[in-house]
């Protein structure tokens, strides 16, 4: 059978799917190669493909698009893939693949015979060398549609980086898995008329885009409208920012978006059409993000498209109604997202509103999930939601509005807890009252009986421009995306927010000076193997390496160890700044991959961080997990004190480890550079540039946190060696800066926009002129005080406090063996036991707390010495405290002495584990 015949008796799937071909590539079914070489290949090697018809889930579009996916690949290295009815008619030699259901007699002969067997769960896929009607064949099955599909994906993944790719399709090791995560999704965000309009309007983008992902192991897309405006003011581009009136004219309204031309919003509704009907194809949940429902644009002068007929008397009809119109007409369209806090336009606490929005998704006359985005949200905006009928996910931010450690934080900063006796009042009722925990994490959503789903967010503020590839990260993340039952995550691609609020700068949004290193086949080719990593490891943490490991041999040959070495340590770098220090958890206001510069001496110099303690000054930053990360002044204080605080992470750690990181990525990126055949390729230049930046970045924070605490240290007993040596260290880290400038400025243009405001702009040379300032500053302070000592007015000489304080406390390593107790029972006391050893030291020489509390972030913990007998170790959290609809966390701290002290279980090496016990509740916790 010929492809065009294949195709054919595929029904309407099938053909829709020509559509993905070239022009020609298909032959005309009289053509001389429609029965024996249907690509027109001239080739000794062939592939027969047995598709076997029985099952619904071997007709199922997403299979046919991964056959044609297949065949391509194949195509592409210059292989014959040949359809036939039955096994008896390939011909021998040559690989036979059979693909097929698995409820069928000879799947489960070969399943048998291999001891294999697929897990009956979504998406679980086998790949399995077996017999079948004597003839070795390569089985690709699945539980349903999705995870042949995700079989077939692999196999053209296989063939395509394989320097023998029929060897490849040989290779014996069966291959079974299944989804640790049920909802695997990338967000790309439409934030800019002339930036975004050009990808957008592209299909032929939307056809490499789509299968992309698919073939990664995302199974959902969301496309987002709206997300890049936090206030209805300070925008001149309001491109799709109320989307309805862009996308759908609602019958009984003289709703308008005033400028736009009624073919171009039928235009918007085709396109949009188009790529929720083609992320169907290709086995995606396609997702609409309407974050934002305000319309009045009375006090924003000069916004480009003003909306005409609404007012406050018609405002929530007119979104049902316009939302009902759109669903009816955009059948693939699968679920809705929805931001429900004062940002979206409406003020909190407006449940009628909301109320009346939701029916619109309940009257369109088929299942739609509603997603409604987790800041400020309580319990009665969740019933609006689930009244619907509808499936309702609630979706938290991950790490704030930046990427973090891979572990869900210990807890919040105090700036996010609600202020006492506050109440809720204004346009911000909630999130600035009561809810305000809510903000930037899980809060108290994580009962263990609760009717809705959980789905986190990765928002794009650490990382938005260079290069990211970790996979121990990424599988962290995986392993994370599940916690306490929760169903995935949701990744912003890289580059969101490119150009928001009217910042949009012609040429592309891909943010390099000249065409050299732009990806030929659109911005996102640059990040391939960041969707490899993220997609991948979200469906399976445990991925082998040869995943993304074959992927990069075909780019970069010899190197190709090197270069994910030198990548996986560089992409560590900015996740612990961010969790270790953050001035800022908005991303419009931090970002520290193009950092602006925060005084260490003058908290009124200018900058861009309000929602940072005061005063508003470096040392005074808290972490965003201040359970475990010592902010610059509480680490200096503790060391003073000699307190239990210094048990936490302190800034000297994480200078450390930042420096170990960037000296890693170097030295692996020196060898890369030795071994890789092409130096000037496009695509190794472009990974060099960004670890280098990367590395310059670790380097720079690193010697700006020793700065900072010494001269905190100054600041307590004004000791001027300590204030020379802040100073010395502050200038190292501003040589650093200018090194990894001029290698940024080499290849990046001289204004990369995510934003108007001048932090979210510019190039990273700009920001020179603000550590200078800082540094002038120093130099005054230390000026100062040694005229100040000439006349006998000098400070304490804090040597040994600068002693310990650049010292890293010694963290010994105790043997503590600890196994987490089974899933309690609600209402009844849970046993805390562990065992310690340290050799050389007396059990009772040593302190040992438990602190625990609910998996709720708007509770505090508790902290229980633990009775120490011999080497156990005891406690018991009461059964009153457990009679609560959450799980319970706990983690342990250990103390011989101020400078030697643990925290169990504490950080790995490579910082990608939990360091923290969760335990769940017995009657919530399900089979696997």
């Amino acid at each position: 059978m010929n492809r065009r015949e294949f195709l054919t008796q595929t029904g309407a799937a099938g053909i829709a799917a020509v559509g993905l071909l070239a022009d020609g590539e298909a032959p005309a079914a009289n053509s001389p190669n429609s029965s024996g070489n249907p690509t027109g290949i001239h080739s000794t090697e062939r592939v027969s493909i047995i598709r076997d018809p029985s099952g619904a889930a071997i007709a199922a579009e997403p299979v046919v698009r991964g056959i044609l996916q297949l065949t391509d690949a194949l195509a592409a290295r210059n292989i014959r893939a040949v359809f036939y009815d039955r096994i008896d008619q390939a011909p021998p030699g040559g690989p036979i693949i059979l693909i097929a259901g698995c409820e069928t007699q000879p799947v489960r002969e070969i399943l048998d015979r291999a001891g294999a067997s697929i897990h009956k769960v979504a998406e679980s896929l086998a790949l399995v060398r077996g017999q079948a009607q004597g003839r070795p064949v390569l089985l690709a099955t699945g539980h349903d549609s999705g995870g042949i599909t995700y079989g077939l994906l692999e196999l053209a993944d296989r063939v395509m980086h394989s320097d023998h790719p029929i060897s490849a399709l040989n290779a014996g090791k069966p291959l079974i898995e299944r989804a640790a995560n049920p909802i695997r999704s990338v967000a790309r965000l439409f934030t800019s008329e002339i930036e975004d309009k050009p990808w957008y309007y592209d299909r032929d983008f939307w056809r490499r885009y789509l299968p992309m992902l698919a073939a990664q192991r995302f199974n959902r897309f969301s496309l987002t409208f709206g997300i890049g405006y936090d206030f209805l003011s300070e925008v001149t581009d309001s491109y799709f920012h109320f989307a309805y009136p862009f996308l759908v004219h609602a019958p009984g309204y003289t709703v308008r978006a005033r400028g736009l031309p009624d073919e171009e919003r039928e235009k918007n509704l085709e396109m949009l059409r188009f790529i929720s009907e083609e992320a169907t194809a290709v086995g995606l949940h396609f997702q609409l993000g309407l974050w934002t429902h305000g319309y009045d644009w009375s006090r924003n002068r000069g916004v480009n498209y003003v909306i005409e007929g609404l007012s406050p008397e018609n405002h929530a009809a007119y979104c049902r109604d316009a939302l009902r119109t759109l669903l009816q007409t955009c059948p693939g369209i699968k679920g809705v997202t929805f931001r429900i806090h004062g940002e979206s336009g409406v003020a909190e606490g407006t449940y009628e509103f909301w109320k009346t929005v939701f029916d619109g998704v309940g009257q369109c006359g088929r299942r739609v999930e509603i997603d409604m985005h987790a800041k400020g949200i309580d319990n009665a905006m969740i019933d609006l939601g689930l009244a619907t009928g509808m499936p309702v996910n609630v979706s938290p931010k991950f790490w704030a509005e930046h990427l973090g450690l891979p572990y869900h934080q210990a807890s919040i900063r105090a700036l996010e807890m609600p202020p006492r006796g506050k109440q809720d009042a204004g346009f911000f009722a909630k999130s600035d009252g009561s809810r305000r925990f809510m903000r930037y994490g899980y809060g108290d959503l994580l009962t263990e009986d609760r009717k809705y789903g959980i789905l986190f967010r990765i928002w794009p503020g650490t990382q938005r421009l260079l290069l990211w590839g970790d996979p121990a990260f990424a599988a962290g993340y995986g392993r994370a995306a599940g916690f306490c039952g929760s169903l995935g995550m949701e990744i912003c691609e890289p580059l969101s927010f490119k150009g928001r609020k009217g910042s949009g700068l012609r040429g592309g949004r891909d943010g390099y000076a000249g065409p050299n290193l732009r990806p030929a086949g659109g911005d996102f080719e640059k990040y391939l193997y960041t969707y490899r990593l993220w997609g991948r490891l979200l469906y399976n943490p445990e991925t082998s390496p040869d995943v993304w490991q074959r992927a990069l041999k075909s780019d970069f040959g010899p190197a190709a160890a090197e270069a994910e070495a030198a990548l996986a340590n560089a992409s560590r770098i900015l996740p612990l700044v961010t969790t270790a220090h953050l001035p800022s958890a908005a991303n419009n206001g931090y970002w520290p991959e193009m950092y602006t510069n925060m005084p260490i001496v003058d908290a009124k110099r200018p900058h861009p961080y309000g929602d940072t303690p005061t005063p508003k000054r470096f040392g005074a930053v808290s972490a965003i997990d201040p359970e475990l990360f010592l902010s610059i002044d509480d680490f200096v204080q503790g060391i003073k004190l000699g307190g239990r605080r210094y048990n936490r992470i302190s800034p000297m750690e994480v200078a450390k480890w930042l420096d170990d990181f960037a000296k890693q990525a170097s030295h692996h990126l020196a060898n890369a550079e030795k071994q890789v055949k092409d130096r000037n390729s496009p695509r190794f230049r472009r990974l060099a540039v960004d670890v280098a930046i990367q590395s310059g970045l670790g380097r720079f924070f690193a010697a700006k946190l020793r700065a900072g605490v010494l001269f905190a240290i100054y600041g307590l007993r004004g000791d001027r060696k300590a204030l020379r040596d802040a100073l010395a260290a502050y200038r190292h880290a501003r040589e650093t800066w200018a090194g990894l400038s001029a290698k940024a400025r080499a290849v990046y243009a001289e204004d990369i926009t995510f934003g108007r405001a001048a932090h979210l702009r510019g190039n990273w040379s700009d920001r020179l002129a603000a550590i200078d300032l800082d540094i002038a500053d120093m130099e005054r302070v230390l000026s100062n005080a040694d005229q100040r000592a000439a006349l006998g007015y000098d400070g304490e000489n804090a040597r040994e406090l600068v002693e310990r304080a650049m010292a890293a406390p010694l963290r010994p390593r105790y043997r503590l063996e600890h196994l987490p107790p089974r899933p309690f029972r609600r209402g009844q006391p849970v046993e805390i036991v562990c065992k310690l050893y340290r050799l050389g030291i007396a059990s009772q020489d040593i302190e040992i707390r438990l602190h625990f509390r609910h998996v709720n972030q708007a509770e505090p913990y508790c902290v229980e010495e633990m009775e120490l007998r011999e080497n156990s170790c005891r406690a018991v959290i009461p059964g009153d405290y457990t009679n609560s609809p959450y799980p319970l966390m706990y983690y342990f701290d250990l103390r011989e002495s101020v400078n030697r002290v643990a925290l169990y279980p504490g950080f790995t090496a490579d910082l990608t584990n939990q360091p923290y016990f969760v335990i769940r509740q017995a009657r919530a916790v399900m089979e696997p």
